[in-house]
C-alpha cells in the first residue's frame, strides 16, 4: 500500500516537493509547487496571460509576451528604450522616445504618427482636439513656420503634422482644450487668415476633413460607464444620419471612404455592439480605436470660422445628451425637437449655421459668406 501511494503521489517538476490536490499548480501542462510558479514564470502587465520568465519581452519596467510585444510596442531608434506605441514619437516612420526626438528630430512639420505630450487649455471636464486638414499650399515648412508663428505666439497651441491623403497639404492640430477656450481664446481666425493668405484651401478640395476628439473621460470613470454613453452618441449619429450628412458637408461617397457610418440599429447597445462586430477601424464617423478619446470624422474640412465653432458646438450638445438621456430619452428625440432644445444665445453659431443648412425648424437664412 505504501508503494501505492508514493507511485500516485505529485511532485514540483522543478524542487521535487510533494504536492497535494489542493496545493498543485499547473502551467503550459508542467506541474510544480506556488513556490517555483512564481519563481518561474511571471504575467503579461498587457494582456494578463502567464508566461515563462525566458518569454519576457518587456524591460525592468513591464512584464509583455512576445504578442503584446509586437503589436503594442516598439524601440527608440537611437536609445533602445521600450515604448508603448501610443508613446513612441516618429519622423519619417522612424520611432523615437520623446527626448530622443525632441533632441533630433524636432521640426515644424511632424510625421503623422507624431503624439507630443497634450497640453490640457481651459477649465472643464470635458476637452476638444481638433485636427483641420487644409490643402493646395505645399507641403512646406515655411509656410507651415509662418502658421504656427502666427497662432501660438508665445504658447503650443498648435502643431502640424504631414499627411498622406493630402495632395500640397498640411495638417493643423489643437491641442485638448475646453469649448469655451476654443470659442473665445484659441486664435481661429488668425489660422484661417494666415491659410488662406498661404493659399490653402480646406472645404473647396476633395481631400480634407475636419476632425474633433473628445476625451472619453468626460463620458465617465470606467470603460463599462464610457462605452454606455457613447453607444447613445452613435445611437444618435445613425438616428439622425440624414441631417448630419448635410451639417458635415459632405457627399454620401466622401463619407462611405472616411467616415463610415455602423449601421442604424433599434438602440443604442446594439449599435455599440454592431460597431464592436464590424470592426470599420478609424475610418468611421465616431472613431472608436483610440484609448483616450472618441474622434468624429463626419465633418468636411473648412477654414470659415463660424463653421469650426458651430461643429464644436455641435458636437458638444451631442454629448451632453449622451450623458445626460437615458437610451430610452434619446432614442425618442426627433430632429426637431433637439434642435429646438438648443439655447440661441450659447450657441449662436450653431443655431445660425442650421439655418443657413436649412437644418432648423423655422425661416432658413442665407449664407453670406462662403466656404473656404
Amino acid at each position: 500500500m505504501e508503494n501505492e501511494r508514493n507511485e500516485t503521489a505529485l511532485f514540483c517538476h522543478f524542487c521535487g516537493c510533494e504536492l497535494t490536490a489542493e496545493s498543485v499548480c499547473e502551467f503550459d501542462d508542467v506541474e510544480m509547487c506556488r513556490d517555483c510558479l512564481y519563481d518561474r514564470t511571471t504575467v503579461c502587465d498587457c494582456c494578463g496571460d502567464r508566461i515563462w520568465n525566458e518569454d519576457d519581452y518587456g524591460d525592468e519596467n513591464i512584464c509583455l509576451c512576445e504578442s503584446c510585444r509586437d503589436e503594442n510596442y516598439t524601440r527608440c531608434n537611437n536609445c533602445d528604450t521600450l515604448l508603448s506605441n501610443d508613446d513612441a514619437y516618429y519622423d519619417d516612420d522612424v520611432p523615437y522616445c520623446r527626448e530622443c526626438y525632441h533632441n533630433h528630430c524636432t521640426g515644424s512639420i511632424h510625421d503623422y504618427s507624431y503624439k507630443p505630450e497634450p497640453i490640457f487649455y481651459g477649465d472643464s471636464d470635458r476637452f476638444f482636439g481638433v485636427e483641420l486638414e487644409i490643402d493646395g499650399g505645399g507641403k512646406d515648412k515655411d509656410n507651415a513656420e509662418t502658421i504656427l508663428d502666427k497662432v501660438n505666439n508665445g504658447d503650443e497651441l498648435i502643431y502640424i503634422k504631414g499627411d498622406g491623403s493630402l495632395n500640397e497639404g498640411l495638417e493643423i492640430v489643437t491641442h485638448p482644450m475646453s469649448l469655451e477656450y476654443h470659442k473665445n481664446k484659441m486664435p481661429w481666425p488668425e489660422v484661417a487668415e494666415t491659410a488662406l493668405r498661404l493659399d490653402y484651401l480646406s472645404h473647396k478640395t476633395s481631400t480634407c476633413g475636419l476632425h474633433i476628439h473628445v476625451n472619453r473621460t468626460t463620458f465617465g470613470l470606467t470603460r463599462e460607464a464610457q462605452d454606455e454613453c457613447v453607444s447613445r452618441v452613435l445611437y444618435f449619429v445613425e438616428h439622425h444620419w440624414e441631417e448630419l450628412l448635410k451639417f458635415s458637408r459632405r457627399t454620401e461617397y466622401q463619407m462611405n471612404r472616411w467616415a463610415a457610418r455602423y449601421g442604424y440599429k433599434d438602440s443604442p447597445r446594439e449599435v455599440m455592439d454592431n460597431a464592436k462586430k464590424r470592426g470599420i477601424g478609424r475610418y468611421a464617423c465616431v472613431n472608436l480605436t483610440n484609448y483616450n478619446t472618441i474622434e468624429f470624422r463626419m465633418f468636411r474640412g473648412t477654414l470659415k470660422v463660424n463653421t469650426i465653432i458651430a461643429t464644436l458646438e455641435l458636437v458638444n450638445i451631442v454629448c451632453d445628451l449622451a450623458v445626460k438621456f437615458s437610451d430610452d430619452e434619446i432614442s425618442k428625440l426627433s430632429w426637431t425637437d433637439f434642435v429646438l432644445s438648443i439655447p440661441d444665445s450659447e450657441y449662436p453659431e450653431l443655431v445660425m449655421y442650421l439655418k443657413e443648412r436649412r437644418l432648423y425648424v423655422n425661416e432658413p437664412v442665407e449664407d453670406e459668406s462662403e466656404e473656404v
